[in-house]
């Protein structure tokens, strides 16, 4: 089974510490929730199911983790890391009721800063994830930490995150795969006359079958819902004709893979196979930007060249590439002016898209992983379904 190893969890904690060393912090706040997981997970790999939750780092000891107590085995369960505190403030994140749990074995804030200080003084309380966090939690912790400075450390987390390791990339192939197989099912099994609601469960249940840990989502609109640029499945019929425009994200251990590539139910119209060539051939100049060492930005304007050749400019939307990895879009997100490189280890999606084009909206999309001489496509199918596409112009999966 697929899993970031504990070994791995310590090691991104000694090179947090370096980075607070760094930046004169002498604690660190990583906080998370059900929504915004993705920090939180990568420290503790604890993953708060309707609650809140964060670990707290400090140049000395282990780190802890802080729960919230209906979830508390569950965090159990999951964290790395065994030291697991109570925190009434982190309880059920959708509800203003105070909720009394009489069983729960509480710490305070308050608590926590008198314990970090036993260790040594503490000056600079570094927190992640402040973009995320409530604005009562942020008060309670100005409180509790009164007198000692709160500094935002967001940029530290995306410094460690950028690149990933071998674990990490199997995670995000394997969610990959089990992307393909549901994105399959539904290229093999779309037909005029079933609701979007259908196709779309066909993708949801085999890729739990083969292992999702979760589907973050399933885009997916048909016909004239395609303008909608992202959209989730509705009880429309899909009619003969109609584009299908799905994008299907898998995630494994934390870390999503996603892709789409257009595809029409039933019979396949002339201009349909001229709006796909488009999107195949700026595609193609897109990957062919990337390896490592490589600027970022010329994968932008080699998309943004590739679509004022063909005239569709109006159509283009947004930029053709961000990153993935714990969040199925990530940093970097780069645009045509951007000065950053790619780097051995970064794992991007392209998402090179046209919307509002008279003969259908849609983009194409899969998981990579940057190497010193290009690029690996994490989906097989993608690939495949390029190939095919620039060889008989037709969407294939034999």
């Amino acid at each position: 089974m697929i899993k970031i190893p504990k070994a791995e969890f310590a090691a991104r904690i000694e090179k947090l510490k370096a980075l607070m060393r760094e930046n004169d912090m002498q604690a660190c706040l990583i906080y998370g929730d059900e929504y915004r997981k993705e920090n939180l997970r990568y420290m503790s790999n604890y993953w708060p199911l309707f609650e809140r939750g964060a670990v707290m780092v400090s140049m000395t000891g282990e780190p802890f983790v802080i729960a919230a107590p209906e979830g508390e085995m569950f965090c159990r369960e999951m964290s790395a890391w065994p030291d697991v505190r109570l925190l009434p403030e982190f309880a059920c994140v959708t509800v203003p009721d105070k909720i009394e749990y009489p069983q729960a074995h509480y710490t305070s804030l308050t608590e926590i800063c008198k314990g970090l200080q036993e260790s040594g003084p503490l000056q600079r309380l570094g927190i992640v994830g402040i973009d995320a966090m409530p604005e009562p939690l942020m008060k309670i912790i100005g409180d509790s930490f009164a007198g000692i400075e709160l500094v935002d450390a967001g940029e530290l987390l995306f410094q460690l995150r950028m690149t990933k390791t071998a674990n990490e990339v199997a995670c995000l192939q394997e969610a990959a795969r089990i992307a393909d197989a549901g994105y399959k099912l539904m290229i093999e099994q779309v037909k005029p006359g079933m609701t979007e609601l259908e196709l779309a469960s066909l993708a949801y249940g085999e890729c739990i079958r083969q292992g999702a840990e979760n589907v973050p989502f399933c885009l997916l609109t048909s016909g004239d819902r395609v303008n909608t640029i992202i959209g989730r499945a509705s009880g429309k019929v899909i009619e003969d004709g109609d584009m299908i425009m799905a994008a299907i994200a898998v995630q494994v251990e934390g870390y999503v893979a996603t892709l789409n590539f257009p595809f029409v139910a039933g019979q396949m119209r002339e201009e349909q196979k001229k709006f796909i060539d488009i999107l195949v051939e700026a595609e193609d100049a897109a990957l062919s930007r990337i390896k490592a060492g490589a600027g970022q930005s010329e994968v932008v304007r080699a998309v943004k060249a590739c679509f004022k050749d063909r005239n569709v400019t109006e159509y283009d939307l947004y930029p053709p590439l961000h990153g993935c990895g714990l969040a199925e879009a990530e940093s970097p997100y780069p645009d045509e002016n951007t000065e950053a490189k790619f780097v051995a280890g970064m794992t991007v999606n392209t998402d090179v898209s046209l919307f509002g084009h008279p003969h259908g909206s849609n983009r194409i999309e899969e998981s990579l992983l940057v190497t010193e001489d290009g690029y690996e496509s994490m989906s097989k199918l993608v690939r495949h379904l390029s190939r095919t596409w620039k060889e008989t112009a037709t969407i294939s999966v034999d």
